[in-house]
């Protein structure tokens, strides 16, 4: 007699643990290609001397990661997976390019410093967000109310250079992504709740947004760390 083994189908936890999986897999990819491509750069003076002296090549990286941005998280579901893959991993290595200027400003120690706080932050409150009964959705309206004071009083503050009012928007910035990372995370975890596990395609396109919108979270909350613990080479 021949045995036939039936699989199991996959259980609602089953289901959101592993598209979360794939989530931070890909935004830890994100990361580590980011933190590669920064350092090579800083590495190699003549390449961030040519990034960083001439502005047109400058502002087109950044508009160029911005364009990125808008592209992947607007058209990411007329995308193959192969696009959107190839465009997260472009947009990461471009925003390593760019972010190579924190390793020539600030000392190691310092960077270290706030990567070790930023992990520890964003751990927690990917815990939080994943894990909490309480509805965060009602955050939303704040955090973007929040995100938006801080763009314009950063663009207030090129004028005046106050470093109070630096100070002030470094320590919103931290509580806004803190805040943004919970509240991601708890979104992530409803869409992986209702996750096509039989669509390979809509799979990876969702871990793909949910990667870059994470991963945007962590780089803003570290950026704004660093403004805190960043001691200057000089």
């Amino acid at each position: 007699m021949t045995h036939r083994t039936i699989s199991q189908p996959r259980t609602d936890v089953q289901v959101t643990n592993l598209f979360l999986r794939g989530v931070y897999n890909w935004m830890t990819l994100g990361l580590g290609l980011t933190a590669l491509v920064a350092y090579l750069v800083a590495a190699t003076p003549a390449v961030a001397q040519t990034i960083f002296t001439n502005p047109i090549l400058l502002w087109g990286l950044l508009l160029g990661q911005i364009g990125l941005v808008f592209a992947i998280s607007g058209a990411i579901h007329r995308m193959s997976a192969g696009t959107a893959t190839g465009l997260f991993l472009l947009y990461s290595a471009l925003n390593g390019a760019t972010l190579s200027s924190i390793l020539l400003v600030y000392t190691t120690a310092s960077i270290f410093k706030a990567f070790i706080v930023c992990t520890g932050m964003f751990a927690a409150m990917s815990v939080y967000g994943a894990t909490t009964k309480k509805d965060l959705t009602s955050w939303g309206s704040f955090l973007f109310m929040g995100l938006i004071g801080i763009i314009i009083a950063s663009l207030v503050n090129i004028f005046m250079a106050s470093s109070a009012l630096d100070f002030v928007i470094s320590g919103v910035g931290v509580l806004v992504f803190i805040g943004l990372t919970a509240y991601d995370t708890q979104k992530l975890k409803i869409m992986g709740e209702s996750a096509p596990m039989d669509d390979a395609l809509a799979v990876r396109r969702g871990t793909i947004l949910g990667a870059l919108t994470l991963y945007l979270d962590f780089i803003n909350l570290f950026l704004f760390l660093l403004r805190f613990f960043g001691a200057s080479r000089d």
